[in-house]
């Protein structure tokens, strides 16, 4: 029962921080911390580092708190929702970072519908340059009406 509480944590927290990451981009890098997060869509330096990049210190230092937390302890419970968020953190940054921007040059040929759909709502997301219109659709769960065959 422990084992499959902990999988149903690990998977509700993993799809959970898919929410997470449209709230804050929504209403946190597109709104009191855009000055981080304005390099991203305005590329203002020559460098491969971005002040956008501190924002996955915040998910970081949540995740390790959990696994901190959970090992040492009587909360268990650490360990799958540290986790979840963890495996969040590298499924996005392989998305986010790897596929669609291209910050190491892996996964350049891939182009199936999943592929082409992920790569036309970032796309739309990136035309606009400034604060306002910060709507996100997620790294993961791109809305299917950007899926075509």
């Amino acid at each position: 029962m422990k084992l499959f509480l902990g999988i149903l944590l690990f998977l509700g927290t993993f799809s959970f921080m898919e929410f997470m990451a449209w709230f804050t981009h929504k209403y946190v890098m597109h709104g009191f911390l855009w000055v981080l997060h304005k390099d991203h869509h305005q590329k203002d330096h020559d460098s491969w580092f971005e002040r956008n990049d501190t924002f996955f210190l915040f998910y970081a230092v949540v995740s390790m708190s959990f696994l901190m937390i959970a090992d040492n302890t009587w909360f268990w419970y650490g360990w799958p929702l540290g986790f979840g968020i963890l495996a969040y953190g590298i499924a996005y940054f392989m998305v986010h970072d790897i596929f669609i921007h291209q910050r190491f040059k892996l996964f350049r040929n891939a182009n199936n519908w999943y592929a082409r759909g992920v790569r036309r709502a970032h796309k739309i997301h990136h035309k606009h340059l400034g604060k306002e219109h910060g709507e996100n659709f997620g790294m993961l769960l791109v809305p299917f009406k950007y899926f075509k065959k």
